[in-house]
């Protein structure tokens, strides 16, 4: 029988994305050993290109700020949401909250390698193309079973995992915790496009959010990069793509078509890239944490695209583990529950209020309504910006009541 070599570490990072990067480089600047295991090499493509204010507070507190400031990423200072004739755009500049007034839209590829190379300057050790092929937490500290790409296999005893693998989804599936969302099953079909957008009104310093002329719950995102490229996609629930096309390329394209405001704006761009497609995303699970592991990010649950939340949620979880795992290794009695995972459920469940009204109808009621209150455009800028932790908020800590409240007197003024 084969030797399998052993490996201790003091923390394993699964996945070298967002979340990953920022919470290996967080627990490094605090003096602790740390082991970034990624499946894929980088760069690599993914999607959530367009960043939220409140990620750039991460960035910042992970030491890369000034690398992406450098990077020549297309600046970003709010949302603006189009349906026929009508506009709404917020900035991130003027928030209830007062946090970072912009952020990026960014291409993931080189932003995602820019945020693990800077980790890596700052002492990270990252193995790229290795996957972890098994995991047991009876053992008195966590083993990794990981293979590389040569088909050879090693195990790694670690003190505590961090699950950044994202949509990999790498402890839920192999520690079963995976759980069913009550989202309904959604597909999003998207590209990257020449742009050649010369409309006056479009403002390249927002993405924008198009809904359906005629199917509220279809809606459009546009995210200009600073290269004359922007990436566009639709999101639709499964019936809206019943009939139509399997040609994916076609298949966005015709949705844009059906929707003027969109294809006027989009009426020059160059069509050079092969669509994707990615289904029945929204996930949950049973625990955010066990013995000697917890989940990060997507790992752990995804919403849906529509706010551009899921880096975000990835940071602040990075964030938030990394603060209370430095203290557990140095000895400290935690309590990840109520440390990590009821705090962080706070500002996810925020998300899920605006998610859940956005698809019915009362949110979108609210960002199309013309009459707001600057001070309640300012409250909601903030969750658009993602602060969705900051509970002086009352749109914060009463999400939904404050939104049926809302949206109720909007729809009725708007008859």
């Amino acid at each position: 029988m084969p030797i399998i070599e052993m490996e201790n570490r003091q923390v394993v990072v699964i996945g070298a994305g967002p979340s990953g990067a920022i919470a290996a480089a967080l627990l490094k600047r605090q003096g602790h050993d740390v082991l970034v295991i990624e499946r894929q090499h980088f760069p690599r493509f993914s999607i959530g290109e367009s960043l939220l204010a409140h990620c750039l507070d991460f960035v910042e507190e992970a030491g890369m700020l000034d690398a992406v400031n450098a990077a020549g990423f297309q600046v970003k200072t709010g949302a603006a949401f189009a349906w026929g004739e009508r506009y709404s755009a917020f900035d991130f500049g003027d928030t209830f909250s007062h946090g970072k007034p912009t952020t990026f839209q960014v291409q993931r590829a080189d932003f995602d390698k820019l945020l693990a190379d800077q980790a890596a300057l700052q002492g990270v050790e990252i193995r790229y193309g290795e996957t972890i092929v098994s995991v047991d937490v009876e053992w008195p500290k966590p083993q990794l079973g990981v293979r590389r790409e040569d088909g050879s296999e090693y195990r790694i005893e670690a003190d505590f995992m961090l699950d950044a693998s994202g949509y990999g989804r790498v402890l839920p599936r192999l520690l079963d915790l995976e759980a069913p969302s009550n989202f309904p099953v959604r597909q999003a079909v998207f590209t990257h496009v020449e742009d050649c957008i010369d409309s006056p009104t479009f403002d390249r310093s927002k993405i924008l959010v198009t809904t359906h002329p005629t199917k509220r719950d279809v809606w459009f995102w546009t995210i200009p990069f600073s290269n004359g490229r922007c990436s566009v996609g639709v999101v639709a629930a499964a019936e809206h793509f019943d009939g139509r096309t399997d040609n994916l390329d076609d298949c966005l394209r015709g949705f844009i078509a059906e929707t003027p405001s969109l294809s006027g704006v989009l009426n020059n761009a160059v069509w050079d890239t092969p669509a994707r497609t990615i289904g029945g995303y929204s996930a949950n699970v049973k625990t955010l944490h066990g013995p000697g592991f917890a989940l990060l990010g997507n790992a752990a649950e995804f919403l849906d695209p529509v706010f551009s939340s899921g880096v975000t949620i990835a940071m602040r979880s990075a964030s938030m583990a990394a603060a209370v795992l430095h203290r557990q290794l140095q000895g400290e009695a935690v309590d990840w529950q109520k440390e990590f995972a009821e705090p962080l459920k706070r500002g996810v469940d925020t998300f899920r209020c605006y998610v859940e009204g956005w698809y019915a109808g009362t949110f979108q009621d609210v960002i199309y309504h013309e009459g707001s209150s600057a001070e309640i455009r300012r409250m909601i800028s903030s969750i658009l910006a993602g602060y969705a932790w900051d509970e002086r908020n009352p749109f914060v800590s009463e999400a939904k009541r404050r939104l049926k409240v809302i949206s109720e007197f909007c729809a009725k003024d708007a008859t």
